[in-house]
């Protein structure tokens, strides 16, 4: 019984460390912006011709689109990039477009802890 309780009390302690580090932009959600948002949303791509959203660099992505930002650092719920991913903002336009189904939980989450964490370009 013992081993069971310590190996559930290190289990947690890893979980609070990974909590406490972060969602990195670099090996975390830039990964998933270059597999399934780079292909549109780069110039000359749809979805920049459309929105003038460019996701290549931290910067350009924090700069949003030609309505304004799609990021709002520290509110994951009011976040524009957020809404498009989750389908909430409205089904026909969830992103990735051309991928069917979306994006998996696991990345959306990945995504929408970076921005409640602030979106550092850490």
């Amino acid at each position: 019984m013992k081993s069971k309780v310590l190996f559930f009390g290190f289990i947690l302690a890893a979980s609070a460390a990974h909590a406490e580090q972060g969602v990195s932009y670099k090996s975390d959600v830039y990964p998933i912006i270059h597999d399934y948002c780079l292909n549109c949303h780069e110039p000359g791509g749809k979805g920049y011709e459309a929105s003038g959203l460019d996701m290549t660099s931290y910067a350009s992505l924090m700069k949003g689109t030609k309505y304004g930002a799609v990021i709002k650092p520290g509110d994951s719920f009011s976040s524009v990039l957020i809404q498009l991913v989750e389908g909430r903002a409205h089904p026909a336009i969830k992103m990735p477009f051309e991928l069917k189904g979306g994006l998996s939980s696991r990345k959306i989450d990945t995504l929408k802890s970076w921005v409640a964490q602030g979106a550092k370009d850490n």
